[in-house]
């Protein structure tokens, strides 16, 4: 497992470190293989936020939290992340008993690789020119099922994915909305 540990406006005392590092141990035992673990602890005015992102098995796996103090920022963060692989797997073996689980123990990783960072003076500034593009994503479009993408959304935490439909061969959008479902967006030609 390679393990990346960043600070963003903070000292990395090895103590921190070392209890980060034993935190993620019990990611571990959850999967065959972990290819790498990036953290980025920060201190945004009196937060203490962690944030870890999981690469295993095909699947990237993301949680954020934050605390007064930072040790209990690592441990709801990993809490969090043990959470969300109890779903995964669930899912999973859900999914695997009604029509089996070809291609879902493998799913591709998402959509983090090829990704610009914003320079940290333009962020959360209003730009004067409206519609300025200030940031570009290559995402890679490998194939996966409406309910593939409906579990990677629910673990990526993020909005919207986008992904190539398998059964249509087209590019497609799921998003969550407010009410808890998930749309689909297809194209109409």
């Amino acid at each position: 497992m390679q393990l990346d540990i960043s600070a963003r406006h903070m000292e990395l005392t090895d103590a921190l470190k070392s209890h980060v590092k034993t935190r993620l141990e019990k990611l571990r035992g959850h999967f065959d293989r972990v290819i790498d673990v990036n953290v980025v602890l920060s201190v945004e005015k009196h937060r203490h936020v962690a944030e870890v992102t999981l690469h295993a098995n095909g699947v990237r796996i993301h949680g954020k939290e934050s605390s007064l103090d930072m040790y209990s920022s690592v441990d709801a963060v990993v809490e969090k992340l043990q959470k969300q692989i109890r779903k995964y797997k669930d899912r999973v073996s859900r999914h695997s008993s009604r029509k089996g689980a070809e291609g879902l123990a493998e799913m591709p990783e998402e959509f983090l690789e090829g990704v610009e960072e914003i320079p940290e003076e333009l962020e959360g500034a209003v730009s004067p020119v409206p519609h300025k593009l200030i940031r570009r994503e290559k995402l890679p479009m490998k194939p996966m099922g409406v309910e593939e993408a409906s579990v990677q959304l629910e673990l990526a935490e993020e909005p919207f994915i986008v992904f190539s439909n398998a059964d249509t061969q087209q590019v497609n959008v799921m998003y969550t909305r407010k009410d808890g479902t998930y749309g689909l967006i297809e194209p109409q030609f």
